[in-house]
C-alpha cells in the first residue's frame, strides 16, 4: 500500500502560531493521524513530506522548524516559489514512483496544493483526503472523491485556551505616568493580537471604574479625541468584558485576584493565563496558577512593574510599551482632535474649556492658575484627584486647548483651537436659548422637549458633527448640567401633576451665564430691547434685516388667523410652527421681543375654548401705529396683485418688481402671500402664482361685502 502525507508547510506554521499549538505536537499528530487514517499498522510505511521556502524567514520558533520536522520524521522538500509546489512534488515522488497512490492526504490551509489530486494517478479505490481550517472549499470541484476535514478536529490537536485578565486602571495610570497617550483603540487592537499569539483567545476581561468621571486618565482614540465615555462599549465590540469596580488602588486588584483564582478551578480553565497589571499584589496570584500546570504571562509598564514580578522565575514577562506604538504626551500637539467627520460630543475636554469659563466668569480680571483649574474640576465632579486633574490638564495643553502663559502657572484658552471654538459656540448658544426663552416668556424653568426643539432651529450650530439629532442635543444639555451651568429638575406637569416633566432653568447660585469669546456675540433680551424700543419696522430692516421680515410675517399671519377665526388672540405656539422654516434660530423669539418691547402685541395665557387649560397666545394691539402701517403695507400689496388679476396679468416677482417702487422687499411679500395662502404657485411654472381670489384677506382688502350692499341697493 502506498500512502503519501503532504504537508504544506509555510500554511501549517502560520497555523501553529495562530492557534498556539506547540509545533512539536501538531508534527508528530499530522503524522499519527495520516497513519491511522490510512490503516497502517507503522507509521514509517507513511510517506510525510513537509514542503516550504525553508531559506525564507519561518518566525520566532525556539527550535528550527526543519528540525522539527526531520525528527518527526519528514522528508524535507524546499520550494523557493509557491507556483512551483505542485509542480516540484510531481518531479520529486510522483512521477518516479511506479506504483499507484492507494492514500493520498493534503494538509493545507490554501488552495497552492489542491491541482495535485487531479494531477496523481490513483486507482479506483483510492482514498484523498483534504485536511483544510474548515470543513468545506467552496468553488472547488475534483473530478475524484475527495475527503474534507478541519485541522481542529485531527486527533492530538487541541489548540491553548487563552484567558486573559487586565488591570486596565492599573495599566492605564502606570503607561500615563511613562509619559505614554492611553490610546484605547490601539491598546485593544494590540491586546488582541498579543493575546492570540499565545493560543486561541477565548475570554478577556477589563477590570476599572468604567463610568467612574475622572477616575482613569483621559482615554482618547487616534485622533486626540476623547473616548472615555464610551470605552465600555468599544472594549465589548472587540469582545473584551469591562468589569466596573470602585475606584481605588486595592479595589480592581482585589477583584480580579479573585476572578482568576476562581475561574482557575474550572476543568476548563484556559491553559494560557495572562494577567495584564504592573502591581506587585499580583505575585500571590502567580503561584497557585502555576501549581495547576498554567503557563502564566505578565503584560507590565517599564518603569511601573514590580522587581518581584521581573525576577519570578516561571513567569513569561512581556511588556506593554513592547508590543504598542502608543504615541508620548508631548506628540499629541501634532494630532488634529476633532473630525469634522465625527459626531463632536462632549468629552473630558470638555469639562476643561466650560469649568475654566466658569472661573473666569466668577474672576474677570485675575489669572486663572491650573492649580485653580484642578480645584474646580474636583469640586464638580469631573476629576477624582489631584493626580487625574493634572493628568487631564497637561494633556490639555499638549493638545493646544489650553496654553501657559507664565512659569507661576497662569493658563488661558487657545481660542483658535477647533474643540475649544466649537465647545465655546455650543454652550453659548444653549445658554441663550435658556435666558432668551425665560425673559421673552416670563417662565421659570423651560421644559426640556421644549428646549430640544428650540436647539434644533440654531443655525449657527448646523456644523459638521453637530446638532445632528435630539440625542446630540441631549448629551450637551446634560453635559451643561452635569458643569452646574444649567439646572435640570422634575417638576409636576402643569396639565397633569401627578406626572413629573423634566425642566431647565439657570442656576441661581451660577455666576452669570457664559459669555461668548467675543464681547459683540452677547445680546441678552435686556440689551435688545433697550434696542429696539422706539424703531419702526421699516428702520428695523438696517440693522436686523432677519428680525424685521419675522416681525412682518407675525403681523400678518396672526391678523389673518384672528379675522378669519373670529378671535383676539393667535396660539403662540402653532404661529411658531407656521414660521418655523424661515426662523433661523432665535429669529422668532427676538421678533417677539421685538414686537413686546414696542408695545405691538400681548403675550399671555388665554382661556382656549378647544381645552380645560389655558394656552400661551399672541394678540395684535390695533392701536399700535408700527402695527397699522404693517397691515396698511399689506392691504397695498394684495390691492396690486387684485390689479393684476383684473388684467389678466401674469403674477409673479419679476412683474410685481416693475410696478412697485424699490423701496419694496418683492420677494418677503410674495413669500408671505405664499404662507398665507393668498398666492398659489402654478404647477410646472416656476415663479408664476395664481391669486386666491375667494381668500378672506383678499376679500377683505377688496371690501366685498360693502360692494355686494351697492349692487342690492341698486
Amino acid at each position: 500500500m502506498t500512502a503519501y502525507l503532504i504537508v504544506d508547510a509555510d500554511d501549517i506554521l502560520q497555523f501553529a502560531s495562530q492557534e498556539g499549538i506547540d509545533l512539536q505536537e501538531l508534527a508528530v499528530a499530522l503524522r499519527g493521524n495520516a497513519a491511522l487514517v490510512a490503516g497502517l499498522y507503522d507509521s514509517s510505511m507513511l510517506t510525510a513530506v513537509a514542503l516550504a521556502n525553508w531559506d525564507s524567514e519561518q518566525g520566532d520558533w525556539p527550535v528550527d522548524p526543519q528540525t522539527i520536522f526531520r525528527s518527526a520524521g519528514y522528508e524535507i522538500l524546499d520550494v523557493a516559489e509557491r507556483e512551483d509546489l505542485v509542480k516540484n512534488l510531481i518531479e520529486r515522488y510522483f512521477s518516479t514512483d511506479p506504483k499507484l497512490i492507494d492514500e493520498l492526504i493534503v494538509a493545507s490551509r490554501s488552495g497552492d496544493l489542491l491541482p495535485l489530486i487531479d494531477k496523481v494517478e490513483t486507482p479506483a479505490n483510492a482514498r484523498i483526503r483534504l485536511w483544510n481550517e474548515k470543513d468545506s472549499v467552496p468553488g472547488i470541484e475534483f473530478t475524484k472523491n475527495v475527503l474534507v476535514q478541519p485541522l481542529e478536529n485531527l486527533y492530538g490537536l487541541r489548540p491553548k485556551n487563552v484567558w486573559v485578565y487586565i488591570d486596565f486602571e492599573n495599566i492605564s495610570i502606570s503607561l500615563n505616568e511613562q509619559g505614554f497617550v492611553v490610546n484605547l483603540d490601539h491598546l485593544i487592537e494590540r491586546f488582541v493580537s498579543q493575546a492570540q499569539a499565545h493560543g486561541r483567545l477565548v475570554k478577556t476581561s477589563a477590570y476599572a471604574p468604567w463610568g467612574q468621571r475622572g477616575a482613569l486618565p483621559p482615554l482618547v482614540d487616534s485622533s486626540g479625541r476623547e473616548v472615555a465615555d464610551g470605552a465600555p462599549s468599544r472594549l465589548m465590540l472587540a469582545n473584551i468584558d469591562p468589569v466596573f469596580n470602585l475606584p481605588g488602588k486595592n479595589s480592581a486588584d482585589m477583584r480580579m485576584a479573585r476572578d482568576v483564582l476562581t475561574d482557575a478551578g474550572h476543568p476548563e480553565a484556559g491553559d494560557v493565563i495572562i494577567l495584564a497589571s504592573s502591581d506587585r499584589d499580583f505575585n500571590d496570584v502567580i503561584n497557585p496558577l502555576l501549581q495547576r500546570n498554567k503557563t502564566v504571562v505578565l503584560w507590565g509598564v517599564r518603569g511601573s512593574t514590580g522587581r518581584l514580578l521581573q525576577s519570578h522565575p516561571s513567569l513569561h514577562l512581556e511588556f506593554i510599551d513592547d508590543f504598542t506604538d502608543l504615541q508620548t504626551h508631548e506628540s499629541l500637539s501634532h494630532v488634529e482632535v476633532a473630525d469634522d467627520a465625527e459626531s463632536f460630543i462632549p468629552s473630558q475636554w470638555s469639562s476643561v474649556i466650560i469649568q475654566f469659563y466658569r472661573l473666569q466668569s466668577a474672576n474677570p480680571p485675575g489669572e486663572i492658575t491650573l492649580d485653580a483649574l484642578i480645584e474646580q474640576l474636583i469640586d464638580v465632579g469631573d476629576v477624582i484627584s489631584v493626580e487625574r486633574g493634572q493628568d487631564l490638564v497637561s494633556q490639555a495643553i499638549s493638545l493646544g486647548i489650553l496654553k501657559q502663559l507664565s512659569a507661576s502657572g497662569a493658563v488661558e484658552l487657545s481660542y483658535q483651537n477647533s474643540v475649544v471654538d466649537k465647545t465655546l459656540l455650543i454652550v453659548e448658544r444653549m445658554v441663550r436659548r435658556v435666558v432668551n426663552t425665560l425673559s421673552a416668556r416670563n417662565w421659570e424653568y423651560v421644559n426640556y422637549g421644549f428646549l430640544l426643539k428650540g436647539l434644533a432651529m440654531e443655525r449657527d450650530l448646523d456644523r459638521p458633527g453637530m446638532n445632528e439629532s435630539d440625542q446630540w442635543r441631549s448629551h450637551w444639555i446634560d453635559c451643561l448640567v452635569r458643569e452646574r451651568v444649567l439646572q435640570r429638575e422634575l417638576v409636576p406637569h402643569r396639565h397633569n401633576p401627578d406626572d413629573l416633566v423634566p425642566v431647565i432653568r439657570i442656576p441661581v447660585e451660577s455666576p452669570r451665564p457664559m459669555p461668548s469669546k467675543k464681547e459683540e456675540d452677547v445680546d441678552s433680551a435686556e440689551l435688545a430691547s433697550r434696542k429696539w424700543l422706539g424703531i419702526p419696522p421699516h428702520k428695523l430692516y438696517e440693522s436686523d434685516s432677519e428680525v424685521a421680515s419675522m416681525v412682518t410675517r407675525i403681523v400678518v399671519s396672526v391678523q389673518q388667523f384672528t379675522s378669519f377665526r373670529n378671535f383676539a388672540w393667535c396660539p403662540l405656539g402653532s404661529l411658531h410652527r407656521r414660521l418655523r422654516e424661515f426662523d433661523s434660530g432665535v429669529t422668532f423669539q427676538y421678533a417677539v421681543e421685538y414686537l413686546l418691547v414696542n408695545e405691538m402685541v400681548t403675550v399671555q395665557e388665554y382661556p382656549n375654548p378647544r381645552s380645560d387649560y389655558n394656552t400661551k397666545g399672541i394678540e395684535l394691539n390695533p392701536d399700535c401705529a408700527f402695527v397699522a402701517v404693517l397691515l396698511a403695507e399689506r392691504d397695498e400689496f394684495v390691492r396690486l396683485l387684485l390689479e393684476m388679476y383684473n388684467e389678466n396679468q401674469t403674477i409673479s416677482a419679476a412683474n410685481v418688481s416693475t410696478r412697485l417702487e424699490d423701496n419694496w422687499d418683492v420677494d418677503l411679500w410674495v413669500s408671505i402671500m405664499r404662507i398665507e395662502n393668498v398666492l398659489n404657485l402654478l404647477p410646472g411654472r416656476t415663479d408664476h402664482y395664481s391669486l386666491f381670489r375667494t381668500h378672506h384677506t383678499v376679500k377683505q382688502v377688496a371690501n366685498d361685502d360693502v360692494n355686494e350692499l351697492q349692487k342690492a341697493d341698486e
